[in-house]
């Protein structure tokens, strides 16, 4: 970790020189500045982690000095120091954004646990925005891959969603992309500054989920050693991602209904009711009306999460996207990865495509990041595939039979018409479109295009 800087302003060179030796001895870079004027020109000129402000300074005092550093350097926390008699003066200074304040005489060990305190927020709100910048722009609508009329219906419902408060019931097989949709949705929200908060209903253990959702106070059961805050507290203002909903069991889905209907709750163990302004997204791979239809799942629930219910199609209905999503994969490895695969053999590209992808977009995305690390460079040809992609292709049968007539008849021709018929179908099938036609016959454009000239099927411009 880097070592921490902190800006020390004070008046006193005795007092200013022992926080100095204090603050240094805990492993903090320290500069010190004796009057105001000194103190504004340095956080012009340079970043601290943290000021350390006296509120009375001569011609330039510390709230000039607060009020310029929330100017140059919001993210630079402030702690003010100021006597017993001006604790209202301290208090001001909070309000125009100092995160504590001192009072003078000093207390150095109370010095340490203040100054500790406020770096500890400030590293904490750092990582946040960092998270949420890295979130935002891994996860914004146009980010999303896929130009399919399935997908397409896809990307314009959740333009139409996004700012709405509408629950919204992701529906889909396991690797669609649920989690990216949801997160898609919160980040185009009016929520998009405020947490999104997963929870993974499948994978956390149903004596543990409740606690998990709603937390719980101190003593609510055995190892509960201090009262802990909740997923919904922790979503408040924001978006919470409730993945395989369907899982839960019928306690809980009484308790997450009377969350829809009245926005609070209790924590495991209290009494006291927990207000939350929170949206909802649930997702789940079970299909929810046979699951309500054999009772394990409540029908009131389904209807409340169901507002507005998306379905996500599995890749083997949207084979048109592969292609697409091969090469926003492969770039995406290359980077992380640093390497140079170029893409992917026309054979390659036909057998992935027609591929059934029981695993959809995740099962595609680990393919593409095991090529990229192993093949490292050059086309992806069959053989670098995975044996149970290689076994399950088989040639296309031939369109047609053909019988062969007693006279005999010429081959060449039979051929040449067989081979005209397929390209004519291929290019039919992929609306004119030359680079598809090649990909869904498995050869290169350059090919087609001389094939479409020796067949005069090449229309002129």
């Amino acid at each position: 970790m880097p070592q921490e800087r902190l800006l020390i302003v004070e008046d006193e060179p005795d007092l200013r020189q022992a926080f100095v030796e204090i603050l240094t001895t805990d492993g903090y870079d320290i500069s010190t500045a004796s009057d105001g004027e000194m103190a504004i020109q340095m956080l012009s000129e340079n970043t601290y982690d943290l000021a350390l402000i006296d509120l009375y300074l001569p011609r330039v005092d510390g709230f000039q000095v607060l009020a310029h550093l929330q100017r140059v350097s919001s993210s630079t926390s402030a702690i003010v120091m100021t006597g017993h008699g001006s604790i209202e003066s301290a208090v001001e200074a909070m309000k125009n954004g100092a995160a504590d304040y001192i009072t003078k005489p000093v207390a150095f060990d109370q010095l340490r646990i203040v100054v500790k305190k406020a770096l500890d927020v400030h590293r904490l709100q750092q990582e946040n925005r960092l998270l949420r910048h890295q979130l935002k722009t891994k996860y914004r609508f146009e980010n999303l891959v896929g130009t399919s009329p399935a997908m397409q219906q896809v990307f314009q419902l959740i333009e139409k969603v996004a700012d709405a408060e509408s629950t919204v019931l992701i529906l889909g097989e396991s690797g669609t992309g649920k989690e990216l949709v949801a997160r898609a949705i919160h980040f185009n929200s009016h929520r998009a500054e405020k947490p999104l908060v997963p929870v993974n209903c499948g994978a956390i253990p149903e004596s543990l989920l409740e606690s998990e959702l709603f937390g719980h106070e101190r003593g609510a059961f055995t190892g509960a050693a201090r009262s802990r805050m909740g997923r919904f507290e922790l979503a408040n203002g924001g978006t919470i991602f409730l993945d395989e909903v369907g899982d839960m069991s019928p306690a809980l889905q009484v308790k997450l209904l009377r969350v829809l209907q009245e926005q609070n709750f209790e924590r495991v163990g209290g009494v006291k009711s927990v207000r939350v302004d929170v949206r909802i997204i649930a997702a789940t791979n079970r299909n929810l009306d046979e699951a309500v239809a054999r009772g394990e799942f409540r029908e009131d629930l389904y209807y409340r999460l169901s507002v507005i219910p998306l379905n996500l199609p599995p890749l083997r209905e949207r084979k048109e996207d592969i292609p697409l999503l091969l090469q926003h994969f492969t770039e995406q490895f290359n980077r992380l990865r640093d390497r140079k695969l170029q893409g992917f053999s026309p054979r390659v590209l036909y057998m992935l495509t027609n591929y059934q992808w029981a695993g959809n977009v995740r099962e595609l995305e680990n393919l593409v990041d095991r090529l990229v690390v192993l093949k490292g460079q050059g086309l992806v040809e069959p053989e670098d595939l995975p044996e149970k992609m290689r076994t399950a292709w088989t040639p296309t049968p031939p369109a047609t039979t053909v019988e062969i007539p007693d006279e005999g008849f010429c081959l060449d021709i039979a051929v040449r018409e067989f081979e005209r018929e397929l390209i004519s179908r291929a290019l039919q099938k992929a609306d004119g479109v030359k680079n598809k036609a090649a990909q869904l016959l498995g050869i290169k454009r350059t090919t087609l295009i001389e094939k479409l000239k020796r067949h005069s099927l090449l229309r002129p411009r």
